[in-house]
């Protein structure tokens, strides 16, 4: 086969697997922005409307791990093809919902569809590069896992907007049947990812389902319950922690495990798993809380917000494209450390961000966090993944994908519980600045006053006048140590990455891990 002939075949795999992965990691933050949409259509509250997100993260993470095992199960390609007729089948069915209940229902099955489109796709994109061609299919890759996060928002309100809340499973369709009938053409199954006769692990499936439910439902509705304080969350934590215990056992000694935990004995894989849980914690947990201060006390409308977000998304479709063309020449642990930094960096600046940030101001470090994104997703899951023998390719990318997802959903529940904490702690030390006695108290209250009497109004709304101030500043003063917290986290995975080794050798049958 010539050159040319096995990098059109390339470039046409690489397309095949990306289109059902773009819409996959699209569908995990469009319906975000639509809620109140759905909400109204449907006549639900804004708690019930929730449970659309809430259901499809669920089913998502308890199938990611389990990619792998479905694979061998019935075949990688009839597996694919499967989770892609899945999650069409239930994105027209999620259009054409009648009741919030439905919607839910549907929203679950589209989960279970779209989790194993990730790791799937990943490990096809690398078995069809060779080795030194890594970097340029993890740009490939990158692109769709970095910027769907951004893009689904913007394309769910455009939608939302312009359509209906409809329209933004309908859209799926069309790309879901063209990717079925792409993979049909293109896709063929190498020896040892063709179906398998197994014994199925029943107990290990429930253990697994269960356990990471569980762990799911209690990072997007802690926060909301009060965490430990509410009977529901200690109930599902306890659920959670003794599943995914037992499982840990069960599957250590299972001769056909759901999930291959023995994966973790290679450091390097083990290193490069933790430092993507960090580093997806690192950029969800800051994405969340950015237009968030913005909103809230900058006064900044949904688009202006978007504005501040769609230039990092840029510097990320710039970075990836060059680092995944130097990768096979430079040492990817040289990438890894200057954007892991640049990461850290980009937190820090918005550590620093006050009620008197400009526009640019905001920009900026968002933008060298995309940088940062770019310089960092594709030499983490090169070295990660260079040790891993192909036959065991998609066990490892559904455990690596697991971690990355879990690493957005703690981000997530860890940034916002942290804003709530520290607000409450910085609001009640400010309050006791709340006194008759105190000089900076008298004076901002007399000047407050005699602005109110300038403009006829009644002086005894001056101690209101405060108290909202205080309230602004003291959730300022929150998020900023909201993102100087996930900077510091960040930055202590930073030792991983040298103890992390790269291989040069072939990752095929019977190679070393």
């Amino acid at each position: 086969m010539s050159i040319q002939h096995k990098t059109t075949s390339r470039a046409l795999i690489a397309f095949t697997v990306m289109l059902p992965t773009l819409i996959e990691i699209i569908d995990t933050s469009i319906v975000n922005v639509s809620l109140d949409h759905i909400r109204g259509s449907l006549s639900a509250g804004y708690d019930e409307a929730t449970w659309t997100i809430t259901a499809y993260l669920v089913s998502n993470a308890i199938v990611i791990p389990m990619a792998a095992w479905f694979a061998k199960l019935i075949g990688r390609k009839n597996y694919q093809i499967a989770s892609i007729a899945i999650f069409t089948f239930s994105s027209f069915m999620c259009g054409s919902a009648w009741s919030l209940s439905s919607l839910v229902f549907f929203r679950i099955l589209q989960g279970i569809g779209g989790g194993g489109l990730v790791p799937i796709s990943q490990s096809i994109l690398l078995e069809s590069f060779p080795r030194e061609k890594h970097g340029q299919a993890m740009a490939i890759f990158g692109l769709g896992a970095m910027l769907g996060p951004i893009v689904g928002p913007l394309l769910g309100g455009w939608i939302t907007d312009s359509l209906s809340w409809r329209w933004i499973f309908y859209i799926n369709i069309p790309i879901g049947i063209i990717a079925i009938i792409m993979n049909i053409l293109v896709i063929q199954d190498p020896p040892y990812m063709q179906r398998q006769k197994m014994k199925i692990d029943y107990f290990g499936l429930m253990l697994l389902a269960l356990g990471l439910g569980a762990l799911q439902f209690v990072l997007d509705k802690g926060e909301n319950e009060d965490w430990f304080n509410s009977e529901l969350i200690v109930i599902f934590s306890i659920i959670s922690l003794v599943s995914l215990t037992v499982l840990i056992i069960n599957e250590y000694y299972s001769e056909n495990p759901i999930v291959n935990l023995k994966l973790f004995k290679d450091r390097t894989f083990t290193s490069g798993a933790t430092v993507m849980f960090f580093v997806f914690l690192n950029l969800f947990g800051s994405i969340v809380l950015l237009p968030v201060f913005l909103q809230m006390l900058m006064g900044y409308t949904s688009f202006y917000a978007g504005l501040v977000l769609g230039p990092g998304g840029i510097a990320t479709m710039l970075a990836m494209p060059i680092v995944g063309k130097f990768i096979g020449k430079v040492n990817p642990k040289r990438f890894l450390v200057v954007g892991i930094t640049v990461c850290a960096l980009s937190t820090y600046l918005m550590s620093n961000f006050t009620l008197q940030t400009d526009f640019w101001t905001f920009v900026w470090p968002r933008v060298l966090l995309g940088f940062g994104m770019g310089m960092t997703f594709i030499p983490l899951t090169t070295l990660t993944l260079s040790h891993i023998p192909k036959e065991h390719m998609t066990e490892a990318t559904s455990l690596y994908n697991l971690l990355r997802n879990l690493g957005g959903s703690v981000g997530i529940a860890f940034t916002t519980t942290i804003l709530s904490r520290r607000a409450q702690f910085h609001q009640t030390r400010l309050v006791e600045h709340l006194s008759p006695l105190d000089p900076g108290y008298q004076m901002a209250r007399e000047k407050i006053t005699a602005m109110l009497q300038s403009k006829g109004l009644p002086a005894a709304g001056a101690d209101g006048v405060l108290y909202r101030e205080l309230i602004r500043q003291s959730t300022t003063m929150a998020f900023t140590d909201a993102f100087l917290i996930i900077c510091v986290l960040i930055l202590c995975v930073l030792p991983l990455v040298f103890i992390m080794q790269r291989s040069e050798g072939p990752a095929g049958p019977g190679a070393a891990h």
